[in-house]
């Protein structure tokens, strides 16, 4: 009751005020104001939750918390973006100190995300540890790099935020895109964007400087071919960084059309942004090289059991679905009479014929010499066709191997079933290989 005749004072204000205890966390008040913000009905609704979970949509203390910063008589002045409700916020906050117990006292005012407001100083602190907190707090490197677009994009008003990343031919490749609502994506457009195209920003970036421009047709005359790429795309201004690893460019990042207060004061965040995103996409491709280990076969490279069981759990069970199940015939004597470095190669020959005859398909090795192929959505009579060009294939690649094969329009039977039949029809043909080998023997 105490309490609340405390900060009764505060509820009719327009600003924002909230209160929490600095020991535990918890909200000890949010006036009318906050609730409307945060979309809290009433008093009940905040009591015993801890600030970092209901204001901010995290798990643990925010990373740019300023509880160590605050002294009772002073207001430490901030402005922070909040992903939760998409706004930004100029903060006011301060210690009061009632028996003993020290609350932390906010007074927030809504600067929305239209311009940056000339008369608040910016803390480049606080953006950069906001970024790092929500983009770290996903569940993936790939969602890591797609939180972090989203959080520039809002924090700097900006119509896109994009990664492009080069390839082993020289070119580069949009991987990663963040738009504003009602702008078109680009990324399916933006493949294989050739190096000469780049050659005069990335003599920039070589140079270890970001590429701003600040009105498009200006330079429409000095720099044509970057011209006739982003004028299609509704770009006026954009900022765009290198991506460097071990002294290499590896690619680049940047925004399109944000406001030009943005472009005048971002060049340092824009480093240190890089840096961050180069190490989230070296985390992505570790991630995605033991994604490798634990699903593909290492040495043929295609799936492996765990995969297949992945692969059927995810399967569409209203769909037709063709099995071929594949023993390689003769690899326990290529083994035995000429090596295992032979035997091996006649597993990677009968790999490469199915993944030629069955590209697109799900293709997996399932034991020492099986192979299992699940081909979704396929027709019966595509599917007999590719085992027969199949055989064709087997003979010229020196790689036998017996088949067995079933075909059903609906997916939805029981497909360790499926895969028994299949499997069992596979040893009928086994059984008539060894009897053709024995007679020419």
């Amino acid at each position: 009751m105490e309490d609340k005749k405390l900060w009764h004072f505060y509820e009719e204000l327009n600003e924002i005020v909230y209160v929490v205890d600095m020991d535990t966390y918890e909200i000890v008040y949010m006036n009318r104001r906050a609730r409307k913000l945060y979309g809290i009905s009433d008093e009940k609704a905040y009591q015993g939750k801890r600030c970092y979970e209901l204001l901010a949509g995290s798990q643990s203390p925010c990373a740019v918390c300023c509880d160590k910063k605050l002294e009772s008589g002073y207001f430490l002045e901030e402005v922070r973006y909040n992903p939760a409700i998409k706004k930004r916020l100029a903060f006011k906050e301060t210690v009061i100190e009632e028996d003993g117990k020290k609350n932390r006292f906010i007074l927030a005012v809504d600067v929305g995300t239209e311009m940056y407001p000339n008369q608040v100083c910016e803390s480049n602190d606080a953006i950069i540890n906001e970024g790092l907190r929500i983009s770290l707090s996903a569940s993936t490197p790939e969602k890591s790099i797609n939180v972090l677009l989203g959080y520039l994009g809002l924090t700097f008003n900006s119509d896109r935020v994009y990664i492009f990343e080069e390839t082993d031919k020289g070119s580069f490749c949009n991987t990663y895109e963040w738009c504003a609502s009602g702008v078109m994506p680009q990324k399916e457009n933006l493949q294989d964007v050739p190096f000469d195209v780049l050659r005069l920003w990335y003599e920039r970036f070589q140079a270890g400087k970001n590429i701003f421009i600040k009105d498009l047709e200006k330079i429409r005359e000095i720099d044509p071919e970057v011209y006739e790429y982003l004028h299609p795309q509704n770009i006026q201004s954009l900022i765009v960084s290198p991506l460097v690893r071990d002294k290499k460019i590896i690619g680049f990042y940047g925004l399109d059309n944000p406001p030009e207060e943005v472009l005048d004061h971002i060049t340092t965040m824009f480093q240190i942004w890089g840096h961050f995103m180069d190490s989230l996409l070296r985390r992505r491709n570790l991630v995605r090289r033991l994604e490798e280990m634990c699903f593909q076969d290492q040495l043929t490279g295609v799936g492996n059991r765990h995969a297949m069981h992945e692969y059927i759990a995810a399967m569409h069970p209203g769909r037709s679905v063709g099995i071929l199940y594949c023993d390689v015939m003769g690899l326990k004597r290529a083994n035995d009479t000429k090596g295992h470095q032979n035997g091996d190669q006649l597993l990677i020959r009968a790999g490469q014929c199915l993944q030629k005859e069955f590209n697109g398909y799900a293709l997996f090795r399932v034991g020492g010499d099986e192979f299992l192929v699940l081909c979704e959505g396929i027709t019966e009579e595509e599917m007999y066709r590719k085992i027969e060009t199949l055989k064709t294939d087997m003979i010229k690649a020196e790689a036998s191997m017996a088949l067995g094969h079933v075909w059903k329009p609906d997916g939805s039977v029981d497909m360790d079933y499926l895969i028994t039949q299949a499997d069992q029809k596979m040893y009928e043909d086994k059984r008539e290989w060894y009897k053709k080998e024995s007679r020419i023997i």
